[in-house]
Parts: structure tokens; C-alpha cells; sequence
């Protein structure tokens, strides 16, 4: 497990049901998105929050598959914390740090 994981999770958690992998209190809002992409009514869901200091972007994507058939969900947690302190900008050409 890295030490990077912003939620913490073994690799015992992979075929899991998803609701399983959420607090209770979280439960039926991920419940909704999982039928919603069932339902073909979205492909996304994204929210953000803050916790422990870091502002945390949270998307969920439906898979389907090639006749657009609901195949499973894909849960992407990114810390967006020095992302949204940028300010001016930094040209493709201009020197990596």
C-alpha cells in the first residue's frame, strides 16, 4: 500500500462491492450514482472536499462496453491541493522543476 493513498485500502478490496468501500453515512449517495450509470443517466460524477489539509477531487466514471452496456464503475481520488494554488502560468516550453 502506498503511502501516498489518500484513503486508505488493501488490494483485498478489488471485486468488492463499492458500497462496501464507503462510510455509511456515504452509502446511499453512492448508491444513486451507481444507478444513475445503470440507468444510463450520467457517465461521471465528480465532487470535492477538504480533509486533513488537502482539497481532495473525487470522480467516478461508468465503464461500458462497446454497444454502451454498463460494465462496472471507476472510482479516481486526486489531491488537488498544490494544483489549485497555481497562479499565472507555466509554458510547455518553460524549465520542469
Amino acid at each position: 500500500m502506498s503511502k501516498e493513498r489518500l484513503f486508505p485500502c488493501l488490494p483485498a478490496i478489488i471485486g468488492r462491492q463499492v458500497q462496501k468501500c464507503h462510510p455509511p453515512d456515504s452509502v446511499h449517495l453512492v448508491q444513486k450514482i451507481l444507478d444513475d450509470f445503470r440507468a444510463g443517466r450520467r457517465d461521471e460524477a465528480e465532487f470535492w472536499i477538504q480533509m486533513k489539509g488537502k482539497f481532495l477531487h473525487i470522480r467516478y466514471f461508468a465503464l461500458r462496453d462497446g454497444k454502451g452496456e454498463y460494465q462496472g464503475m471507476l472510482e479516481v481520488t486526486q489531491d488537488i491541493t498544490r494544483i489549485r494554488a497555481l497562479e499565472g502560468e507555466r509554458r510547455l516550453l518553460d524549465e520542469a522543476q
